[in-house]
């Protein structure tokens, strides 16, 4: 397959992912970077491109802000509120985020009335924290309640490392992240609302008479980034939030631990650009072709074919040096009878030691339970192997 050698095993569940994960983290980065936490993939694939202590904590300071939209995108979607639905300025809303807290604000005068839409340019658009109250406040009762919402939230979305004090990311012990997190945030975020997600690159926003530019300091970089974020957090350093789309190709990356906004942007330059200029797609697996089987316990046949829903492609480096393998991870043994669509398992992408995609696996027909003679025989090999 054109220079690919692909190698596919056979494997238990749980069996090698332990394994490669540890591999992954003896193995050097792909590319160098001063950031100390780091995570790109590309948006088509979901290939990963870049992991560096992607699943370790942090502060999300600002862009806890990415999880107080999500929450209030889905209210919006659903109908809990809509655009038009307005809030009152609290006291509290415009001490600890307005005016008088010297944070970043989008000026909502004391009592006022504001616009659920007007809040959510307000947050994003000015990084405002005073919006961010409002809005926890009027659709949760209190920023409490709210920041309580956005966690559990953040667990139905699978992102299990996170946990949110606050709709702000004002400093708070309860609050913290990881750059995976973060970047499965963001990707979820452009795919779900898409009314929405151009918001992210308005450029100026004016609110009470008060104009402002857009806050985000990655709309600088003219690669193409159209979104999300950037966050400060005293001793964890300078993070980021960035999508960036060329020529079809979009990039998700979340980098922390940097030493200044400088830092930041020369290294969300750097890894972008490398991530955008150094790969290009290959096709493994057409959609719906065979790409290996499952062994079936007390079935008609003894294995089922396993496809994909979807081509199976990957964003490579032009010149790779790794040797690209995959593996098929599945719970041995499936047990008839079973369905034609059944989800059973992954097929685990690896270039050299890293992991770097994972693809859902279907059984592509239906094997229907076998004879009691057929059972037999499978119980009697299943026992001798465990017994081996």
């Amino acid at each position: 397959m054109r220079r690919v050698l692909l190698l596919l095993l056979l494997t238990f569940l749980g069996t090698s992912a332990s394994c490669a994960t540890a591999n992954a983290q003896e193995t050097p980065p792909p590319f160098a970077t001063k950031a100390k936490q780091a995570y790109l993939v590309e948006s088509k694939t979901g290939t990963v491109l870049l992991a560096i202590n992607e699943n370790q904590d942090l502060p999300p300071a600002s862009l806890a802000k990415l999880m107080t939209m999500e929450v209030v995108f889905s209210a919006l979607k659903r109908g809990e509120i809509t655009p038009d639905t307005t809030y009152t300025v609290s006291q509290n809303a415009w001490r600890t985020g307005g005016a008088p807290s010297g944070t970043t604000t989008m000026f909502a005068a004391l009592n006022s009335q504001v616009r659920v839409e007007d809040l959510v340019k307000g947050v994003i658009v000015q990084n405002g924290n005073d919006a961010c109250i409002i809005l926890a406040e009027g659709i949760s009762g209190s920023e409490s309640g709210f920041a309580a919402r956005m966690t559990a939230r953040a667990k139905d979305l699978g992102l299990g490392r996170s946990t949110f004090g606050n709709a702000t990311g004002l400093p708070s012990a309860e609050s913290h992240t990881t750059v995976r997190d973060l970047v499965e945030l963001s990707r979820h975020i452009h795919r779900e609302y898409p009314e929405y997600y151009p918001i992210y690159s308005q450029p100026d926003f004016e609110w009470n008479k008060i104009f402002q530019r857009n806050k985000n300091p990655l709309m600088s970089l003219n690669l193409g980034v159209d979104g999300l974020g950037a966050g400060y957090a005293e001793g964890a350093g300078f993070a980021l939030a960035a999508s960036v789309d060329r020529n079809g190709t979009r990039l998700f990356l979340a980098m922390g631990g940097l030493a200044s906004d400088k830092e930041r942007l020369e290294e969300a330059r750097k890894v972008l650009e490398w991530g955008l200029s150094a790969f290009q797609t290959k096709v493994l697996f057409k959609q719906d072709e065979v790409i290996g089987q499952a062994s079936v316990y007390g079935g008609t046949s003894r294995y089922v074919d396993l496809v994909a829903k979807e081509p199976v492609d990957i964003y490579l480096p032009t010149n790779n040096p790794d040797r690209l393998s995959a593996r098929i991870v599945y719970r041995w043994p499936l047990r008839a009878p079973v369905e034609a669509g059944q989800d059973v398992g992954v097929l685990r992408i690896s270039a050299g030691d890293r992991v770097i995609r994972e693809v859902p696996l279907v059984t592509n027909q239906a094997i229907g339970t076998g004879t009691l003679a057929s059972r037999a025989t499978d119980a009697l090999l299943e026992l001798m192997f465990f017994w081996l």
